[in-house]
């Protein structure tokens, strides 16, 4: 049974060769960490898109015209803005609470 992982997944977790074949807890952290932001990229993209495209393409056809084009263009970078904005204050407000722990 696959787990949605490559094959070569576990042979990435190594201690740098020679470990006994023990498992690094730091390399695992920064893989998870990676694997995560990837997946966050990949959600924003897939939500921008389609939002954008509801909001922008009245009747898909095999070409955009200009208006399309623009609505587009400026859809994805208000959206990406928004993005930006919220994870601003979500990453300081994040920071505050740490802070007073």
């Amino acid at each position: 049974m696959e787990s949605g992982f490559g094959s070569d997944f576990g042979a990435d977790f190594g201690s740098g060769g020679g470990g006994g074949g023990k498992l690094d807890p730091g390399l695992i952290m920064e893989q998870v960490k990676v694997q995560i932001a990837v997946a966050n990229a990949q959600e924003l993209l897939q939500r921008m898109t389609d939002k954008c495209f509801r909001k922008c393409i009245g009747k898909p056809g095999g070409a955009l015209d200009n208006s399309e084009q623009k609505c587009i263009a400026m859809c994805m970078d208000r959206y990406m803005d928004a993005w930006n904005t919220v994870s601003r204050a979500y990453n300081s407000r994040l920071q505050r609470e740490r802070a007073n722990m």
